[in-house]
This record gives structure tokens, sequence and C-alpha cells, in this order.
């Protein structure tokens, strides 16, 4: 009896607990009568806060169970004296109990798959041996597994006990089945990397990032904050670029932090979460300001924005994202800088998720941010402010947001990084916009072409595929398996998973073969979960 619709995991939810209560009564009241009978029909293990549960589900029902765990004493120190006079002086050991796997599941895999991802979790955590008490009923079992018995049985009449220990190395040699499991965990599924950040950076990336570090005050440092601000700088045609240690949301608060010094309002769209985070932006810091927020995805019309502007005539600057990283979304820069010429209005700009990914052109932009962890190709830890026109301090603002204070100390005025500064440097020389938009457009027409429905058209960057999924099959489901099998996508934030979406981002180190390899890792799994449905 086969099936197809087991999951294996740790324990974590509630409903999942509970499930584990009965399936322990079950057990080790009904079946095994070890423990003595109760009206709840629930068993809770006298170690119950200490272990780790790995179970297997069919659907929502929980059909198998191992605890795990390492705290000393175990309950074989209360069965045998002497516990450790039995085992290796070596021996780094946990102990496995409360084993169950439900009647109609006892010959299929599920026994194998639990030991499967047993065996992760102690090589994980470094053990080196794994205790028992096996029912006599499965010694024979065991035996195949590799566990060995060591002392005497133990236990009372009808629930007897063969304390038993199961090191890696007998484990990898007992069955061809379990050796192949063992190859498995020594050598992983190469990891593919789709994720908006961090992402899968060149090996000269890692290199550069791997070189000793050293001062932020030496000379040596100060020609390369030079040399890479001269290369940002002409990468997106800018007159001044700042580079500071931190994110992409200090980036967007030295972006605020500068507006709150111009006169007159200021105008902020939004039609995705990163839209309304600089709303949320200009909130915080108080700055005098308009919002044309949509709904999520919902298109942005140049002519909404000049009748917006038209209507309010104090508006002295937009604050805008370049691409919405929820969604793809691009927003026409070129039309929304020459709306602010026509109205005199400065140009602000969150372009995260751009830079890198797509041309863009700064040379009229009063104010940009983005970031060294995301289409630039290297590591997160860098956020990067360039600026249109030359900025003095301004004892008004606090220090670590005074963008004057950096312009002012060629971006060196506090402690700075060379690893996250010689991995940028290194990232930025290899830079390659085409490659970026034929890789996105060729997995849009791979995705599209599988019946996959995308967000948006052609003129949404090519950097970011956001996959709307049926209801009726889970994108936090389809993630995790997609993670299972090394492809790492964006899923599990929040405003996704409210969604139902999935994202595939193309911003890091990516070949056309991995992303056909995992276009074709995701129809498989699509066609699982339609066929489990």
């Amino acid at each position: 009896m086969e099936h197809n619709s087991l999951t294996f995991k740790i324990a974590s939810e509630p409903e999942e607990m509970e499930q584990i209560y009965k399936l322990n009564y079950e057990t080790f009241v009904e079946e095994i009568p070890q423990h003595q009978q109760n009206e709840d029909h629930r068993l809770i293990d006298k170690f119950d806060s200490e272990n780790t549960y790995i179970i297997a589900k069919d659907e929502g029902e929980v059909i198998g169970m191992i605890a795990v765990r390492g705290n000393r004493p175990f309950s074989l120190d209360y069965k045998l004296d002497d516990l450790d006079n039995y085992l290796p002086s070596h021996a780094k050991p946990c102990e496995i109990r409360l084993l169950s796997v439900k009647g109609n599941y006892r010959k299929t895999r599920v026994f194998f798959q639990l030991v499967n991802k047993l065996v992760s979790y102690c090589l994980d955590r470094n053990y080196n041996m794994a205790l028992i008490s096996g029912t006599d009923r499965q010694i024979k079992l065991y035996k195949k597994i590799g566990f060995e018995p060591f002392g005497p049985m133990v236990g009372t009449k009808g629930a007897m006990f063969q304390p038993m220990y199961l090191t890696e190395e007998k484990f990898e040699t007992s069955t061809k089945a379990f050796t192949r499991l063992m190859k498995q965990k020594k050598n992983p599924l190469k990891r593919m990397n789709f994720l908006p950040g961090p992402v899968e950076v060149k090996k000269e990336v890692e290199f550069a990032f791997g070189k000793t570090a050293i001062s932020h005050r030496s000379d040596e440092f100060s020609r390369e904050m030079k040399a890479v601000r001269a290369k940002l700088c002409d990468l997106v045609n800018a007159n001044n670029v700042q580079i500071v240690i931190g994110t992409g949301t200090l980036a967007n608060d030295l972006v605020g932090a500068q507006l709150k010094k111009l006169p007159g309002k200021g105008l902020v769209l939004a039609n995705g979460e990163f839209g309304y985070r600089l709303i949320d932006h200009a909130e915080r810091l108080g700055l005098q300001y308009y919002k044309l927020a949509k709904q999520w995805n919902e298109w942005i019309s140049i002519d909404e924005i000049e009748d917006f502007l038209h209507t309010y005539d104090d508006i002295n600057w937009i604050w805008t994202v370049h691409c919405e990283t929820s969604t793809g979304y691009l927003y026409d820069l070129n039309r929304i800088i020459e709306v602010s010429k026509k109205y005199q209005l400065k140009v602000c700009l969150d372009a995260c998720s751009s830079v890198g990914i797509v041309p863009i052109d700064l040379k009229d932009v009063f104010l940009a941010s983005t970031v060294s962890g995301k289409g630039l190709g290297s590591y997160p830890g860098l956020a990067i402010v360039f600026h249109q026109e030359a900025i003095v301090p301004n004892k008004e603002l606090p220090r670590y947001l005074d963008l004057g204070q950096y312009a002012n100390a060629e971006s060196v005025p506090y402690t700075h990084s060379s690893n996250l500064l010689s991995a940028l440097h290194e990232a930025i020389k290899r830079v390659d916009l085409e490659n970026r938009y034929t890789l996105g457009n060729a997995a849009k027409r791979m995705l599209t072409d599988a019946g996959f429905r995308i967000l948006g058209n052609e003129g949404y960057s090519p950097g970011i595929l956001t996959i709307a999924l049926p209801d009726f099959i889970s994108s936090k489901k389809i993630g995790d398996r997609l993670k299972e099998k090394g492809v790492m996508i964006s899923y599990e934030s929040s405003y996704l998973m409210q969604r139902n979406w999935i994202q595939f981002a193309f911003m890091g180190d990516l070949t056309l073969t991995e992303i056909e390899a995992a276009i074709a890792i995701l129809k498989e799994v699509m066609d699982g979960c339609v066929e489990r449905v």
C-alpha cells in the first residue's frame, strides 16, 4: 500500500501535538500495555517539553512519529544502572523514543522516511550514537537497520524492551537503502537560489569577501572605496553616491531624512508592499506628504500622477519604488522624470530591486537607494544612496541618518567593512544587464508555456517573476517542497503567503540550465499536489 500524499517534518503546530498525544496513547496504552488507560485517550510523555517530534503526515493526519531528545538523564538511565558503562567512551548519544507508525502504514516507506528525517536531525547536531528501547516485537527490524543490543531486557510482562544503540558507522553499512540515505545527507543537492536576497554570488565575489579584513582608516581601504563609488556612479549615471553599513531600510531612511529639509509637501506612490513601506517611512519621519496608493499590482498611470500634481500645487517631490519587489511591477521612470520636470519636482527612488537588473539612468533623480545584496550580486550589508546634488552635514538629523556626514567623510565617517566593500567591488565588475534580461524573459516564457499565471506584462521587471497559484494549492506547501529539493524561491514573506503567491528572482549568479532544472522541479511538485487534490 503506497501513499503519495505523505509529508515528513518536525512537529510545530498545536494540532500536530494533539495528534501525537493520541497516537502515543493508541500505541503505548492500547497496543503495548505500558501505561494505564484514561478517559481522555491522550498520553503526554514525561519528557514532552524536551522532546523533538519527527512526524509523518498523510494530508492532515499524523500517522507516524519518533521522539528525539539529547538531555540526560535518558529514560534508559532509569532502567539500567551505570548506562555509560555499556557505551563506547567517545559516545555523544541522543535518545530515540516513542517510535510509532499506524497499522495501515507499517509496510510502506513511512518508517524509512522517518529514519531519514531522524538521520538529518542527528547529524546536524553532531550526535554520534542513538539509543533506543526496542520493543521485543520489532527487535529483528531494529537489527536490520543497524541497532545493536546491549544490556539486559527491561520493562514488564507484555511490554518488554531491549536497550539498543545505533552508530553512524553501523547505520551506513547496515542496508543498501540506508547507505544511500547517508550518502544523500553527506552529499546534499546543489542549491539553486532564486531569492531576491541573499543571492547566489560568483566565486570571485566569495573570494574577495574572504580576504583578511583591513582597517577602514587605511589608505588601501580609501582607494577601494573611491573606486567602488566611481563604478557605482558610472553604472547608473549618477553624480554622487554614499555607501553605508546597513540595509535597504536604512538607505530609505537616509533618503527620507533628506526630504525633511525640503519645503512643501511630497507625493508617495504605492501599489505593493514596498511602496506602502515608503509611506511608513514618510509617516515615521514626520514628512508632509500626499499619497497615491492603490491595490497591490494595480497599475498607476502617468496621467493619474499628473492629475494629482495638477490638483495639489504644493507638491515639491515624488518618492516611489522603481521595481515593486512584491509583484515585479516596474514604474516608468523616464515618464515620471518627464512629469517631474514639467512641474519642477524632485524625484526620489527606491531602486533596491532594479539597480543591476534593468537599465537605469539617475542623472535627473534627486535621491535613490539601493543595496549590495540584490541585483548588484554581492552579499547583503551595504546600503547605497545616490544623490544628485552635493550634501552637507545637518546637526538636526541623527548622526546615522545624516547623509551629509557620509558625503563629508567620503562614505567613511564611522566603522566600515573591508570584506563587504571588496565583495561589492568584484560584483559590480560583473554586472550584466543583457544576461539578466535574457534569463528572466526565458524563464517567463517557460513558466507561461507550462501554464503558470505570471503577474504583469512585458513592462514588468525581468528580475522578479511572481506566480499566482490556484486557491486549492498552498503556496507554502509548494515552497516547502521546492526547498526540500534544493530550489530556493521567495514564498515565506507574510505578504506573499496572504496572497498565495510564489516568486522566482533572477538577481544572483544563475544559468539557463539551472532555471530549466528548477522549473522542471516546480512542474513535478505542482503535478504531485494537483493529483492529491
